[in-house]
């Protein structure tokens, strides 16, 4: 029986391609789902993807890189962008960062240009007046925090763009793996502010480029519809 329906033509109808969710699907659906996929005109990519299928992956898809930090392994069709605008994706501290880096990676590999802040929470306030400018100049900004989820907020009263919020699970029992920052955010009194679900690092990385890159040629109307593109390049890669 087939357990999966992909839709290859997603990003030529929308500017973004179906991921594949890799928790609950064993390795045999997920090279199923990655052949089908392929078969469209922009990029394939694996999320929650751990070393051990990657090396599957590569097996079956040669050209297949790991971002070990994001857990996302990117197959093919990596986009292209010249742009001077840019997302920034901020955390709230280092603990953040694989949700974060699934965040930048993923509007990476959509052709965004991505700038971090890392690790300038509300307990340090300060860090992240350093990065003023960075944020007073992005298209959008995301910012990955756990714990109460302040950070959010804060930065939405920096800036003059959307903010995405994305909650993490990060935090002692109060913090009730996420539910705590992602009620701040929801309740935030700045209101640029928005949220996506708890560890939802894809999503707002998705909605990063959308914001980001708004007025680019959609994938139906652009000339590089169907031509194959590098790779972006990241410093966690692992090419085992």
């Amino acid at each position: 029986m087939k357990h999966y329906h992909a839709e290859p033509g997603r990003y030529a109808r929308q500017g973004f391609p179906e991921a594949i969710y890799a928790t609950g699907k064993t390795n045999a659906q997920i090279i199923e789902i990655t052949s089908e996929l392929i078969k469209g005109n922009g990029p394939v990519l694996i999320t929650r993807a751990t070393t051990s299928l990657f090396r599957v992956v590569k097996m079956n898809f040669k050209k297949s890189r790991y971002y070990s930090l994001a857990r996302i392994i990117l197959v093919s069709g990596a986009q292209k962008n010249n742009s001077q605008k840019y997302a920034c994706v901020v955390t709230a501290g280092t603990t953040d960062a694989p949700v974060a880096e699934e965040a930048a990676v993923t509007a990476e590999i959509m052709g965004c240009r991505i700038e971090r802040v890392y690790d300038v929470g509300v307990a340090g306030v300060h860090r992240l007046l350093m990065h003023r400018s960075v944020l007073e100049n992005a298209a959008c900004v995301v910012v990955c925090a756990g714990m109460e989820g302040a950070l959010a907020s804060v930065v939405g009263g920096l800036v003059k763009c959307p903010v995405v919020g994305v909650p993490t699970s990060v935090g002692y029992g109060a913090a009730f793996g996420g539910v705590s920052a992602l009620l701040s955010m929801l309740n935030s009194c700045a209101a640029n502010v928005s949220a996506v679900n708890i560890d939802d690092g894809f999503g707002a990385g998705i909605i990063a480029n959308l914001i980001t890159n708004q007025n680019r040629p959609s994938p139906i109307s652009s000339p590089s519809r169907g031509r194959s593109l590098n790779p972006v390049s990241s410093g966690d890669e692992d090419e085992r």
